[in-house]
């Protein structure tokens, strides 16, 4: 097994546009937004002597490459784009923080951005293969595997109805998250039927934005003016699309369960729910938050219901999960929501998320899925 990446890269900047409908900017100008907030943070004054590299994430980009390079004036650099459904930022993190470990570059930029709203589509055109050769929404396939928990565990819409309200209420928190809107179970139940048992309250917004991380050396981490966040795991895994896999029972996703072994393995995490102090996990819809508590071993198989009615991933719970809102209340512009993640952790880390602040926070983790699923990206962060 090859040698661990921790500690190698720090976090010492980042940076995040306000995400929602941005009827009123560009691309470029959420682009330039993230990037100059994280400038600011790491105290960088100019980025063309001080960012070696630029890594992008965006599942619908305009113009690839040119359009960063426009948009940051940072000509005659190398800029790659990556593009890999949902855990596209996470993956751009990934490439950045591999380009800084292995020495190539001293101090990279990350960014993460997407612009659906221009698109002139109500929603992502996410091409699944299709289910039993009809086609399929992103919600009707997830529906699929809500049907079969609740029948195998006994849960039900009040339990994801219970999650809704703690990220829309997490969400208030954000200044940057797209809905500041606290509400009710009674009004998850109430809410139109989009996929049965998802209603309107148990899937994400979908928005525009833009995140941003500067990574650097540990031996340069010192140099710059914010306490950095050691990068102590990233991880991808990618597993056998569900309808090829005769294994696959509809109760979890196999690549969070790959991802995370191979990210605790990095992190030397023996005991994830005790060890970490704060996640922020892929909800694309409820149920996937909910599968996903089991599927990064934060709680056992069948038995997330019993953690969401005691509160223990609630803000002041013992591991509050999407202190930002998730995917949920902040918005999810898919190419940007990997970095959206770090950019959270960081602030944690740090001490300085505001009201949401998760007392003495050091360890923190991220974690996007893509697809039907069949990929996963995980990074997990530190303060020490």
């Amino acid at each position: 097994m090859s040698e661990p990446i921790r500690d190698k890269v720090a976090v010492v900047g980042v940076g995040a546009c306000q995400f929602g409908e941005n009827w009123d900017k560009s691309r470029e100008d959420m682009i330039v937004e993230a990037a100059c907030e994280a400038y600011e943070d790491a105290g960088i004054e100019d980025p063309t002597r001080q960012i070696d590299a630029v890594f992008c994430g965006a599942v619908y980009p305009r113009e690839g490459t040119a359009e960063v390079a426009e948009a940051l004036k940072l000509y005659g650099k190398p800029i790659s784009i990556v593009s890999d459904y949902c855990q596209t930022g996470t993956d751009a993190f990934r490439f950045g923080v591999f380009s800084v470990a292995c020495g190539m570059y001293d101090t990279v930029l990350v960014v993460g951005f997407d612009k659906p709203k221009d698109r002139g589509v109500s929603g992502p055109s996410v091409a699944f293969d299709r289910v039993r050769g009809l086609p399929a929404t992103p919600a009707g396939w997830f529906s699929l595997c809500a049907a079969r928990y609740f029948e195998t565990f006994g849960a039900g819409r009040e339990d994801l109805a219970r999650i809704a309200v703690k990220n829309h209420r997490n969400g208030t928190l954000a200044p940057k998250s797209m809905l500041k809107r606290e509400i009710t179970v009674d009004d998850v139940l109430n809410a139109r039927i989009i996929s049965w048992p998802f209603g309107l309250y148990d899937c994400a917004a979908q928005s525009d934005g833009a995140a941003a991380a500067i990574l650097t050396r540990r031996d340069l981490a010192p140099s710059f003016p914010k306490a950095p966040a050691w990068v102590k795991a990233v991880s991808i895994a990618v597993a056998e699309h569900p309808q090829r896999d005769p294994t696959f029972d509809f109760l979890g996703w196999k690549p969070t369960v790959y991802a995370a072994q191979d990210a605790y393995r990095q992190a030397g995490i023996t005991e994830p729910f005790r060890q970490l102090d704060v996640v922020q996990l892929h909800d694309c819809f409820t149920l996937t938050e909910l599968l996903s508590y089991e599927d990064l071993g934060l709680c056992k198989k069948g038995e997330a219901k019993e953690h969401v009615a005691a509160g223990t991933f609630e803000l002041g719970g013992e591991l509050p999960v999407n202190t930002d809102g998730g995917l949920k209340s902040f918005g999810h512009p898919t190419g940007a929501t990997g970095v959206r993640m770090i950019y959270e952790n960081t602030l944690q880390l740090r001490g300085e998320a505001g009201p949401r602040q998760v007392p003495g926070a050091r360890l923190a983790l991220s974690h996007n899925i893509g697809g039907p699923p069949t990929t996963c990206g995980i990074v997990i962060l530190g303060a020490e």
